[in-house]
């Protein structure tokens, strides 16, 4: 399994805080949100990963660098980050990862490590890690049929979901062989990846959900997001 780790975008909604690093590479809590993640991959058991780059992409391929990791980082760069979406991003990496299995998630994302093991070692192949709780129209919310996944977007009624997708899921070999097909004829719409994923779901794919229980984990979208994650990684170890 190969992890694919999506960092290409301005996070224009952080600013100032992103006029000069990409969302990665902000400090939570002594350690960047590039570090935690890829420590995390380390510590899963992932010993490759792939990182989508774009805005500022060298300083992201510096910051790794210097890290000393116990696992290898390749790097592709999405140079289209301006006009695309991550669907694009996500599309790169399929470019490289070739008929393995992945392990994907959003670079924006503080959890607590321990929560990728869960995901793994989860008896589905191919599954998401949701968030129970109070919901908006601005998360990506799941609909499930018998535990199956059914819908996944923004557009779903809150009280029909079951939870938020995070941004951390698991895909098999065959599966992620079907979704980056499906990618390759989307990737040039102005779209979030889970619009592939859908299709994916309405060809059959028996996508299921982890939940993220009592483990720590958030998007970091906002300044006072931001705030938030600095309070919140006093609890989670780097």
């Amino acid at each position: 399994m190969i992890g694919v780790l999506l960092a290409a975008g301005v996070g224009s909604r952080l600013r100032p805080h992103t006029a000069d690093r990409p969302k990665c590479l902000l400090d939570i809590g002594g350690n960047t949100l590039l570090e935690r993640t890829l420590r995390a991959f380390g510590a899963a058991g992932i010993d490759e990963c792939v990182v989508v780059t774009g805005y500022l992409h060298r300083m992201i391929e510096e910051a790794a660098a210097s890290y000393h990791l116990p696992l290898r980082v390749r790097f592709a760069n999405n140079e289209l980050y301006e006009t695309t979406n991550n669907n694009y991003s996500l599309w790169l990496a399929g470019r490289v990862t070739a008929d393995s299995g992945i392990l994907m998630m959003d670079a924006d994302i503080l959890f607590e490590p321990r929560l990728l093991n869960t995901l793994i070692d989860s008896p589905y192949p191919d599954a998401l890690i949701i968030r129970e709780g109070k919901m908006g129209k601005e998360e990506i919310k799941v609909e499930l049929d018998g535990g199956r996944v059914r819908r996944i977007g923004k557009e779903i009624d809150p009280p029909r979901a079951a939870g938020e997708s995070i941004g951390i899921e698991k895909f098999s070999p065959k599966t992620a062989c079907s979704l980056f097909s499906i990618l390759d004829r989307r990737k040039d719409r102005y779209e979030f990846y889970e619009a592939s994923f859908q299709e994916l779901i309405d060809q059959g794919a028996d996508l299921r959900t982890v939940s993220s229980g009592t483990m720590a984990c958030m998007e970091i979208d906002t300044p006072e997001d931001l705030q938030e994650a600095r309070i919140l990684a006093r609890s989670i170890s780097a």
